[in-house]
């Protein structure tokens, strides 16, 4: 195999990573919430219910920013039925996933979680402009962040929360270009609601960061006119624009969902130049930064199936993909292409957390337990904190049906304030190692610190019930530095971290 190439240099540099590129995301969909973060009857679950298993792998997977309550969930979401005494709140019909919601979770335990993860744990909260409006989103805001004095402040304080909660990203509903979304708009009605929302919103406080809704992927058929057509409305009332992508095996098309990080990174680019355009003609210095608020590796064509046999249930097993080694690959993939467009993807979240595509699994009564896709993200929450520096990769190549001739080297690096640097790297090969040579320019760097992989002979490998730790990165031999030249062999179909210092 011929080697893969690239240079390293302080000079060239993309963007700081923003700690908001780590964020999760809870849905009140399946098992994320009861049984996965909330259980009360739990052996570990504390005095409010939150299962301290869940919270200890949560603060080990690093996550900041959770995005909450949805997803598809908001666009029927009633945040008044979510607060005060809990025997008191309100059975519904969820109708995005075809489950009843009882209510026994709501804005205030998701606070009070947020606060037992720690201070890096923001909330992000999400405003129903599907079956709901201006008015709701309004007095949403009051209820949670205003100090006292008004009936809404006040009512939360009655309810046991003194303390204002604070949040301050909120998003303009979700996915509101999609037909599957409860309350689904055009471009133009969608455009007026959310500017019309944001402009109240900041009424009662400017501070706030607001996220519009962006396409529901690339694919979309009205993409990048919706991004125009909601940015001409919005522009200079928000401050993000969402974008949401899943990726999946296609007809045992392996080698193109091995390569999903060129669509991520071209939706990526797509959305900041139409971003760019609408702020060029409308002659405005400002810029419009990305929060990519869904992503992950899901295998969706088998979820429309499972929600339409349905019949009402709570805390249905939905949605509850478990990921192979394979699939951990392509996340670490994904996860590099955020960071190699930090400079404008600001906000990341990872869908979703507990359960339901999720990082963390669980059994209800029983154990929780890492997925394989747990140890990427891990990773670079923990390494992957700082400048990144720009890599433009010489690499062997291979062909897709998808994406045409894709790199077999997808590569990053951030260089932390310390001056150490860490390499995420994954080698797209299900069947040759890649060699991998690093020019290091201007870097004070002598020693490999670690060099780890997540990679197995078996591609399908995956933790379950049980056997939970059947895969976990493995501590990789051999790779050097020396005289500024980092020399490396990435493992066939390999996540790779090397940290040097």
């Amino acid at each position: 195999m011929r080697t893969a190439r690239f240079t390293l240099d302080p000079a060239f540099t993309v963007g700081e990573v923003n700690p908001r590129l780590f964020g999760s995301f809870v849905e009140h969909l399946g098992r994320c919430v009861y049984t996965g973060i909330f259980e009360p009857d739990h052996p570990t679950a504390d005095a409010e219910g939150l299962r301290t298993d869940v919270l200890d792998l949560v603060r080990e997977l690093g996550v900041t920013a959770i995005r909450y309550p949805g997803g598809n969930f908001v666009s029927g979401y009633k945040w008044e039925d979510s607060v005060g005494p809990v025997e008191d709140r309100p059975r519904r019909l969820d109708l995005a996933w075809r489950s009843t919601e009882t209510n026994r979770f709501g804005l205030s335990e998701y606070i009070a979680f947020l606060k037992k993860i720690g201070p890096q744990a923001e909330p992000m909260m999400a405003v129903n402009l599907g079956t709901r409006g201006v008015a709701e989103a309004l007095e949403l805001q009051e209820y949670a962040n205003h100090p006292s004095g008004t009936a809404l402040s006040d009512l939360r304080v009655e309810h046991g929360d003194k303390d204002p909660f604070g949040i301050r990203m909120w998003c303009l509903g979700n996915e509101m270009d999609g037909p599957w979304q409860t309350g689904h708009k055009t471009a133009e009605e969608y455009g007026r609601i959310a500017a019309e929302t944001a402009r109240a919103m900041r009424q009662i406080d400017p501070g706030v960061e607001l996220v519009a809704c962006g396409s529901s992927g690339q694919s979309m058929e009205t993409f990048a006119e919706w991004e125009a057509t909601v940015l001409k409305e919005t522009y200079d009332l928000v401050d993000y624009i969402s974008l949401h992508a899943y990726y999946e095996p296609l007809d045992g098309d392996v080698d193109s969902f091995l390569a999903s990080a060129v669509d991520m990174e071209s939706f990526i680019e797509n959305v900041v130049a139409t971003c760019d355009h609408v702020g060029a003609r409308l002659k405005s210095k400002k810029k419009i930064n990305l929060s990519f608020d869904e992503w992950n590796v899901w295998y969706l064509s088998r979820t429309e199936a499972q929600v339409s046999a349905l019949d009402w249930p709570e805390a249905p097993r939905l949605l509850e993909d478990n990921y192979s080694v394979t699939d951990a690959v392509v996340f670490g993939s994904l996860l590099i292409a955020l960071l190699r467009h930090a400079d404008r993807v600001t906000v990341a979240c990872l869908a979703q957390l507990v359960n339901v595509i999720a990082p963390i699994m669980t059994e209800p009564g029983g154990p929780a337990w890492r997925q394989t896709t747990f140890f990427p993200f891990a990773q670079a929450s923990k390494y992957g904190r700082g400048e990144v520096l720009d890599v433009r990769v010489d690499s062997p190549t291979y062909e897709t049906k998808k994406y045409g001739e894709a790199d077999l080297l997808h590569a990053t690096a951030v260089r932390a304030e310390d001056g150490t640097v860490t390499v995420f790297a994954v080698n797209r090969s299900r069947t040759e190692s890649l060699p991998l040579d690093v020019a290091l320019n201007g870097l004070d760097l002598t020693s490999v610190v670690e060099h780890s992989a997540l990679a197995d002979a078996d591609p399908d490998a995956r933790n379950t019930l049980a056997e939970p730790e059947r895969v976990a990165p493995h501590p990789v031999d051999g790779t050097t530095l020396d005289d500024g030249r980092l020399s490396a062999v990435l493992e066939p179909l390999s996540w790779n971290v090397i940290r040097l210092a």
